[in-house]
């Protein structure tokens, strides 16, 4: 069985008016086609690759149904992504990956292993054959998050991308496996979170940026920005220790290990400073926390101390993705640290 669908965008091409029902029309992940004026010029946009996140899918759905009906010509050929398909089907709001699955921006690097390791094989030969003059890749957070860009480089290409969605950056070069990261030696190749999933301003911003993408019979190669542009560096990723429980609540939980301020998620891209609290430790319990930089080193105790039971931040940092849904923070990470760039 073929582990993606390809589908070339025609005029007798039917696109369901509403998102549930394309969504509904789709058997598994699927690749749609849109041939542009230019057509010597390929660009690649993804989507939905977590179920929970439908800002992509939203987007994608919109100029699908545009260029189907002959409003919207894009300036250039397009491949479109729609990943996640089965796991977006779960009410009420879509599931990240279905029980038991991979996480499928963990599978576009070997070893392609399972269902979602062939799709993500699949994906990158179909994509990357094409010799993209450009890579998005959508999503959203589930933590309260204004729009950004996440790029592994701060050329004047990857900005005038990002800046098709927002005006802040993260620049990263933490390597894990993402569908963005499998196109970085080809492209300029950058990943979008849109804002907190099912926001209608999350919405907007994918829809307007992809829109404006769509538009460019170019990419800019000497970019400058019309509005100051905040831009974070050094990226950690904290995640909790493995097996260890997590909570969030105003106080510590009995029967968990760690438990993070129920607020947490009010700090994303504010400046933390020393002695800031996070939240509580389980009295007389192992450490809870890794922060693996881009060189693979823990700094976690670097980062962070804990006096008492009291979990709080030992050397300043900037927060992003803070959420507090439980299953997204163990299956996923906490949140990234970053640093403004000077």
């Amino acid at each position: 069985m073929n582990a993606l669908d390809v589908v070339h965008l025609e005029r007798t091409i039917h696109i369901p008016p509403s998102v549930q029902g394309f969504l509904e029309s789709l058997s598994r992940p699927t690749a749609f086609f849109a041939r542009g004026s230019n057509q010597d010029v390929v660009r690649v946009v993804a989507g939905s690759l977590h179920g929970n996140e439908p800002s992509g899918l939203r987007a994608i759905h919109r100029i699908l149904g545009e260029v189907a009906q002959g409003i919207c010509t894009p300036a250039t050929n397009v491949w479109f992504f729609v990943g996640a398909v089965e796991a977006a089907k779960v009410p009420p709001h879509g599931l990240r990956m279905l029980p038991g699955r991979r996480d499928l921006n963990r599978c576009f690097r070997a070893p392609f292993d399972g269902v979602d390791g062939a799709v993500g094989e699949a994906a990158l030969k179909l994509f990357r054959a094409q010799k993209p003059e450009a890579v998005v890749d959508l999503h959203n957070n589930t933590g309260h998050n204004p729009a950004y860009s996440v790029t592994p480089e701060l050329a004047p290409q990857h900005l005038w991308l990002g800046r098709l969605f927002a005006t802040r950056f993260v620049h990263s070069q933490l390597k894990l496996g993402t569908f963005s990261e499998a196109f970085e030696d080809l492209a300029p190749s950058i990943t979008v979170e849109c804002g907190l999933a099912g926001r209608p301003e999350a919405d907007a911003t994918g829809y307007a940026g992809l829109h404006r993408l769509m538009a460019a019979p170019q990419v800019e190669a000497a970019f400058v920005s019309p509005e100051p542009l905040q831009i974070l560096v050094d990226s950690i990723r904290i995640t909790l220790a493995l097996g260890l429980k997590l909570a969030f609540g105003q106080g510590p939980h009995a029967e968990a290990h760690l438990t993070l301020d129920a607020g947490l998620d009010r700090h994303n891209f504010e400046f933390l400073p020393e002695g800031t609290e996070l939240g509580w430790v389980h009295a007389g319990g192992s450490w809870p926390l890794l922060a693996v930089d881009e060189a693979g080193v823990d700094r976690a105790a670097e980062l962070f101390a804990i006096e008492g039971d009291t979990l709080f931040v030992r050397r300043s940092f900037i927060p992003i993705m803070m959420t507090t849904d439980v299953v997204v923070a163990t299956s996923d990470c906490l949140f990234y640290a970053t640093s403004r760039r000077e």
